[in-house]
């Protein structure tokens, strides 16, 4: 038994049914979840990262656990996965708890108490996912417009079906995978203004793309974000160093191709632009 946490998301969602197409027993974890979200084969079970406590009754039976950087307590969790008997644990954390420690704290406290908590562990860090784009749902949708920061600045981000992928592949086999720290990202850098685009071409109609200042950007995410991963996050966007805009090959490494291109994401999503 594997249980995913956060399975109604743009990475969990796809990693429970890739587990579950394999034939692996799966607890399927979000704070909002019902047997209707998820296959018949699929346990459900409605928790949240943020009470511990709670999540024992989800952990019990399983042996390995998907975790987000979610809550503030992941000695709490682990240690409730201990308890339960959970013997190894897959962490999704972000690129940034690499590159700047101090904007993503949050996410290498989550690390240091994976790497602390007596338990098999490996740890992936995500690049900025394609599925970001979502955020250009009802621009585009009602005005064929998208709007972002630094709109020629490129990173390569990454499909969360990849990285769906490579969680499936590290739980289902996490020996090789003990103790590692993977960074995942996509074929190549792209940015704002090429992803606009790539909708666009993906539609079959123009899309006009907008630079927002940074002052706008950080007004917006400041609404969602705590502060301190917004100044990040606009650093990174902004003024990425070398090693945040290099293609990791980690992805292919472990899944034996190449991780998909952000034309290929918007093709295999462009229902929600329309």
């Amino acid at each position: 038994m594997i249980v995913v946490t956060g399975a109604t998301g743009n990475v969990g969602r796809t990693l429970v049914r890739t587990l579950t197409e394999a034939q692996v027993p799966v607890t399927a974890v979000a704070r909002h979840i019902t047997d209707a979200d998820a296959a018949p084969e699929v346990r459900a079970v409605a928790a949240d990262l943020a009470e511990p406590a709670g999540l024992r009754g989800a952990f019990e039976g399983a042996e390995a656990l998907f975790l987000l950087v979610a809550g503030e307590d992941p000695q709490g969790i682990l240690g409730v996965a201990k308890a339960a008997g959970i013997r190894r644990v897959v962490l999704l954390s972000s690129q940034g708890a690499g590159t700047r420690p101090d904007a993503y704290q949050h996410a290498g406290q989550f690390e240091a108490a994976v790497r602390g908590s007596g338990l098999d562990w490996t740890i992936l860090r995500s690049g900025g996912l394609d599925s970001n784009a979502f955020a250009w749902v009802e621009p585009i949708r009602t005005a064929r417009q998208a709007a972002a920061p630094f709109g020629d600045i490129g990173l390569p981000f990454v499909d969360p079906d990849d990285v769906a992928a490579v969680a499936a592949a590290v739980l289902r086999d996490q020996a090789p995978h003990q103790g590692a720290v993977y960074t995942l990202t996509g074929p190549a850098p792209t940015t704002p203004r090429e992803r606009a685009a790539a909708i666009a071409a993906a539609l079959g109609e123009p899309v006009r793309f907008t630079e927002q200042t940074r002052e706008e950007a950080h007004e917006l995410m400041a609404r969602f974000m705590p502060l301190p991963a917004v100044e990040g996050t606009l650093a990174l966007l902004g003024a990425p160093t070398e090693k945040e805009q290099q293609v990791s090959p980690d992805v292919a490494d472990i899944l034996g191709r190449a991780p998909s291109t952000f034309a290929a994401w918007a093709e295999r999503n462009i229902a929600a632009f329309r």
